[in-house]
């Protein structure tokens, strides 16, 4: 496992929050928010050598943790707000929790949410929403759902139900710790925290903090959206260019301030990889145990759906899974005890193929090639034979042109029995008299192709 690279020591400032204010939003939640269960998992206090538990928000009503905050939230609205409406953006989960809260307490409200967001998800806030909720998609990004949600705002009067850029959103995402605190009896020795927006681990660590302050804190994102990371490394919220959409409930072009302001308060450090046991706590410059970001690949989080669904019969989505794909990534102290947050399950069924794909090209077992194949009998025959190994399959052929009457390039996808294979597959082309491309995952022509 790679050792420790410190990218940014984080600056430390007041924390906009408090684990008073979450305590006082876990009796206001109470009425309508289950606690969720705190599940050990066999697999991965095996596979890591800790005690790992996993709270398990994909079990709330709304099938994720955000119900937590928008109740939160909408239940201290004034009547005169309430009246007005209510006006959120959301990626699909928040959204979710806005509409169940719509619902319950009987107020209009209007939600935007990205043109990307699943299917699955668009579904299940029209159910929780009901009459109450009115939904509109507009742009491919969360930011650009956003961007109209304030527009509307402006126009309309409405309340804005933020996502995570707001105390009350973050205090009742807070509440998380409050539970598996008093479910596990004792603090833990890390805490591992998925992040999109920020809320959630504004809200976990600053009750952490105070009510437990020798527990580690990790939080995770994935690296095609990695907008806290880059937030403490300039000392401040950037936008991100570009982002990639697959873990949509994580894909944030730009991290809440309040956010920001928590993760800078908690001090600690961006690294590549994070190697436990994590500071002391008279190592540490706030005085508790450390707190660390990190990303996690697209692919590996894919693989990590997999094995919950697999072995744990959880169904995880992308950004669900964030918290126990970082777990394959990190030292852990032999022993330690570990909460991973399963932060939510709305997953749509046909995602699968490309998540299955993710994460096959991840773990080495399915690669692409450009193949040159002569336009006569028998050519794709000898290809068969003469390069593909015993336990080796062809998963796509493809013509992509023909580029005179002698040649033919195809796509080819070729699934590994074993990610050793490789080697020999490479050397098997390479004496073939056809000649082959490999593209390289990433590259522009894969992403073009594939």
């Amino acid at each position: 496992m790679s050792s420790t690279v410190d990218v940014a020591e984080v600056s430390l400032t007041r924390p906009p929050l408090t684990a008073d204010e979450i305590d006082v939003a876990a009796q206001r939640i109470s009425d309508i928010i289950e606690p969720t269960p705190l599940q050990y998992s066999p697999r991965l206090s095996a596979s890591t050598g800790a005690q790992v538990y996993l709270k398990r928000e994909d079990l709330t009503a709304v099938r994720s943790y955000k119900l937590r905050g928008a109740y939160n939230l909408m239940v201290q609205l004034t009547d005169a707000e309430r009246a007005a409406g209510v006006v959120a953006a959301s990626a699909g989960n928040h959204a979710q929790g806005v509409a169940f809260a719509c619902q319950a307490m009987g107020v209009r409200g209007r939600i935007y949410v990205p043109t990307t967001t699943p299917k699955q998800k668009r579904d299940r806030i029209r159910v929780h929403g009901g009459e109450f909720v009115e939904l509109i998609a507009v742009g491919e990004t969360y930011d650009a759902a956003a961007a109209a949600a304030a527009d509307d705002v402006a126009r309309t009067g409405a309340t804005m139900v933020p996502p995570f850029d707001d105390p009350r959103t973050a205090a009742g995402q807070g509440t998380i710790a409050a539970e598996f605190l008093e479910q596990l009896g004792t603090a833990p020795d890390l805490v591992v925290v998925p992040v999109g927006g920020g809320g959630c681990l504004a809200g976990i660590g600053t009750y952490l903090r105070e009510r437990a302050p020798g527990a580690g804190l990790l939080g995770v994102e994935p690296a095609g959206a990695a907008s806290m990371t880059a937030a403490l490394v300039a000392s401040g919220p950037v936008t991100l260019p570009e982002i990639d959409p697959f873990v949509d409930g994580a894909a944030v072009r730009r991290i809440g301030d309040l956010p920001y302001q928590a993760a800078a308060s908690f001090g600690g450090r961006v690294v590549s990889h994070a190697s436990l046991p994590l500071l002391t706590t008279t190592e540490s410059p706030t005085g508790t145990a450390s707190f660390r970001m990190m990303q996690v690949d697209e692919g590996a989080i894919c693989t990590a759906m997999l094995d919950l669904y697999q072995n744990e019969g959880i169904i995880a989505e992308p950004a669900g899974a964030l918290a126990t794909a970082a777990l394959a990534e990190i030292d852990i102290d032999p022993g330690s005890t570990v909460v991973a947050l399963v932060s939510g399950g709305n997953n749509d069924v046909s995602r699968y193929g490309e998540i299955i794909e993710r994460s096959l090209v991840h773990r080495g077992l399915k690669h692409y090639f450009l193949v040159d194949f002569p336009q006569e009998p028998g050519a794709l025959r000898r290809f068969l034979d003469d390069v593909l190994g015993p336990d080796d399959d062809i998963t796509m052929f493809e013509y992509v042109k023909r580029n005179n009457r002698e040649t033919g390039a195809a796509l080819v996808g070729i699934e590994l029995g074993a990610t050793d294979d490789l080697a020999s597959l490479l050397h098997r082309i390479e004496e073939s008299p056809i000649q082959a491309e490999r593209l390289e995952p990433g590259s522009p022509a894969y992403r073009y192709l594939t």
